[in-house]
């Protein structure tokens, strides 16, 4: 698909750049520059076409569809609603608090925020385009899981009281749902298409980079050593890792992409790419306003379990991933 763009790419680097593609640096450019393109182009794409979808489901919409549904299925609802919502951590949590306000189940309200971050349309096909589909649909499919059942789990416990009492205080009105026109829709995801993109931007950017280091000077031999398939702690020390830094997927793919070309077992590389998305410091610190420490550890030890069982799982299947 991408074959003109990496063609055009290595012409750059070789003629123009004057560098050697079988070196650090070259290599390292041609990582760079290919990969800002490609998922430039694609996530533009992506982002304007779920818009447009997403302009039939405003956040009062969403609500209300959650609201009709009960026990496991509302967990699942709120997992694939996550899908299509912001794409990173603290623009969830918003969303988060919008929903305890409505009335909806505290373990329901998890399943969305797990998610969320986790999985969306555009990590989707950045995935697609880097790994494949088993790895991009098998991801998609795993965050669904890791947040249906970490929600159901939270839910369990009964931990309403671990909410901060002003939240259930707010007034949540009803908002009047307003109909667009096609024209209005297609304005809307050009917007939001723009919106995005402006917010993103800086975090593919760094991803991208560090990415390309990694492609070009990491050396392999320490990456494999320390983090192959074989070596359980790989999993441990690579969410211990993602969890004081904050990206959105978008930005960690590129990341997750040079590790895995130098080495490093596909489970290792995406568990990390999750806990940077899902338990990023940022977020605790938001969430910290709303919900009360024993809630937050709750959910930190339940998505972190549920994490490190889908790195096991990729790692274990590597091997039919890569056929």
């Amino acid at each position: 698909m991408f074959n003109w763009l990496d063609n055009l790419v290595r012409y750059l680097v070789i003629n123009i750049f004057n560098l050697d593609m079988n070196s650090s640096l070259g290599s390292s450019i041609h990582f760079f520059i290919y990969d800002v393109i490609k998922i430039i182009i694609l996530l533009s794409i992506m982002i304007f076409l779920i818009s447009y979808i997403r302009s039939f489901f405003p956040p009062e919409k969403t609500k209300k569809i959650l609201e009709k549904f009960k026990g496991i299925s509302a967990n699942i609802m709120a997992s694939l609603l996550g899908i299509v919502t912001p794409f990173c951590s603290c623009s969830s949590v918003p969303l988060f608090i919008g929903f305890v306000e409505a009335g909806i189940p505290l373990g329901v309200t998890f399943s969305f925020l797990i998610t969320s971050p986790i999985v969306n349309e555009a990590a989707f096909v950045i995935l697609l385009a880097a790994f494949g589909w088993k790895v991009a649909l098998i991801y998609v499919i795993t965050g669904v899981v890791i947040g249906v059942i970490g929600g159901f789990i939270i839910g369990l416990f009964k931990l309403e009281k671990e909410v901060e009492e002003y939240v259930y205080n707010i007034q949540s009105a009803d908002v009047e749902i307003i109909k667009q026109s096609h024209r209005d829709r297609i304005n809307f995801a050009l917007t939001n298409m723009k919106d995005i993109i402006k917010r993103v931007y800086i975090y593919l950017l760094i991803g991208i980079a560090i990415g390309a280091l990694i492609h070009g000077w990491a050396p392999q031999d320490f990456l494999f050593k320390y983090a192959n398939k074989d070596n359980p702690f790989a999993l441990f020390v690579a969410v211990i890792a993602g969890v004081p830094l904050y990206s959105n997927a978008l930005g960690t793919i590129p990341i997750a992409q040079a590790l895995i070309d130098k080495g490093v077992a596909i489970g290792t590389a995406l568990s990390f790419m999750m806990a940077t998305t899902a338990l990023s410091l940022p977020e605790m610190i938001i969430l910290r306003k709303v919900i009360k420490p024993k809630l937050i550890a709750t959910f930190v030890i339940v998505t972190t379990i549920g994490i490190l069982i889908v790195g096991l799982f990729f790692n274990y299947i590597s091997p039919w991933l890569m056929l």
